[in-house]
């Protein structure tokens, strides 16, 4: 009798078991937590958790099926991307939110293009990213078009006439950001030293002195927040007069807290702000700090405060739109979402989103902000606009 309760016992276990399997989808989280860029991952992750606990659930075919996020650290770098990709593909995600960073989105997408999963890239603006992938979207702006805001604010802002600019040989985000700024820069014309580093430098005084010796007004630097970091202290202590200039990855507390205390001019384009006067967006901003101020893990992975990164906005914005592909599609079959996904239009807290032909998001807005290093704080200094360029 005790066996045939036991037995019992195990088959209801499995069923119930079988039935949470059923009623649950993947969400997978494709991302850095270590590495270069792991400051700037663990920003985005943190929104897109955020997002999870808002919307834990989403309606298929009737049924309430729960959302689990599946978290991979693709480790910044591309060889380890492609394991981190395929560990996903493996743990039978239907969609894939990130990465940051353009290079190991690539890398990761032939994986998840090969295993017919769609993924949304929160902030990953390398146009190769969908150009290169029938299975990537984004939400964010691309760097051509970062690249041109930059050129411009370099000329409007400061007077520029010859900008230094400083890349990362090998790297997808911070080549490609790096030739769209020169391109633009000398369209106005503009001069451009172009240099580059090798991964693993950790002393860029040589070229700081050969910014400063080329005669440059500014100096352009997309880099990772770790190299940022580096750069920014050693040009403090060389007191470097001409402002330091870069894209999205530097709007991150690892710049206000290298910055703090100086002199510097450091700005940088990006996809948000947090004093954004947009409903949505004031209602994720009042939301967001109070659940990073409840989690002291998440506010410890934002930085140690609770200022708003504009890739938390994105991660955000792409589980949302993730999770409205899954009910166009009305099902958690990957094929199916990643067929629902073009025609997907939401309201973000970035902005409107919805996307072209190639998977690009349709934005057309660059906020630029600057480093107080007073204050510690990102100061906003003005949007720009495609149209305002074409002027």
């Amino acid at each position: 009798m005790k066996k045939i309760l036991a037995l019992v016992m195990v088959l209801v276990l499995m069923s119930a078991a079988a039935v949470a399997m059923a009623d649950t989808v993947k969400i997978g989280v494709f991302e850095p937590a270590s590495g270069d860029n792991g400051a700037g991952g663990k920003q985005e992750v943190i929104g897109i958790e955020y997002a999870n606990s808002l919307v834990p659930t989403v309606e298929v075919g009737g049924k309430t099926y729960d959302v689990e996020l599946v978290i991979v650290d693709n480790q910044s770098a591309t060889d380890k991307a492609v394991s981190a990709a395929q560990e996903l593909v493996d743990a039978g995600v239907s969609i894939v939110l990130g990465s940051y960073g353009s290079g190991v989105s690539m890398a990761g997408g032939e994986v998840f293009a090969d295993a017919e999963v769609p993924a949304i890239a929160c902030s990953a603006t390398n146009p190769g990213v969908t150009s290169l992938c029938d299975y990537y979207w984004r939400v964010c702006f691309l760097d051509p078009f970062q690249g041109t805001v930059m050129a411009n604010f370099a000329k409007d802002e400061f007077g520029a006439k010859t900008a230094y600019v400083l890349s990362q040989l090998g790297d997808d985000y911070t080549t490609g950001l790096a030739t769209y700024f020169a391109k633009a820069f000398e369209s106005m014309g503009g001069t451009v030293i172009n240099e580059q580093f090798t991964e693993g430098t950790s002393d860029y005084t040589a070229y700081l002195n050969n910014a400063i010796n080329g005669g440059a007004d500014v100096i352009f630097c997309p880099t990772s927040t770790t190299v940022a970091s580096l750069l920014i202290n050693q040009a403090a202590s060389m007191n470097i007069a001409m402002p330091l200039l870069a894209g999205d990855t530097w709007e991150s507390s690892v710049i206000l807290d290298a910055a703090k205390g100086t002199n510097l001019t450091v700005c940088m384009s990006t996809f948000f702000d947090e004093n954004d006067g947009n409903a949505v967006a004031a209602e994720f901003v009042q939301g967001f700090k109070a659940w990073l101020n409840a989690n002291a893990d998440k506010k410890t992975n934002n930085g140690g405060n609770d200022i708003v990164a504009a890739v938390s906005a994105l991660g955000y914005d792409a589980y949302m739109v993730a999770i409205e592909a899954i009910k166009a599609a009305d099902s958690i079959d990957s094929v199916a979402i990643a067929e629902a996904l073009p025609s997907v239009v939401t309201n973000g807290v970035t902005g409107s989103i919805s996307f072209d032909e190639i998977g690009d998001a349709n934005k057309d807005m660059a906020y630029i902000k600057k480093a107080n290093t007073e204050t510690v704080a990102f100061d906003f200094v003005k949007t720009q606009t495609v149209a305002e360029l074409a002027q």
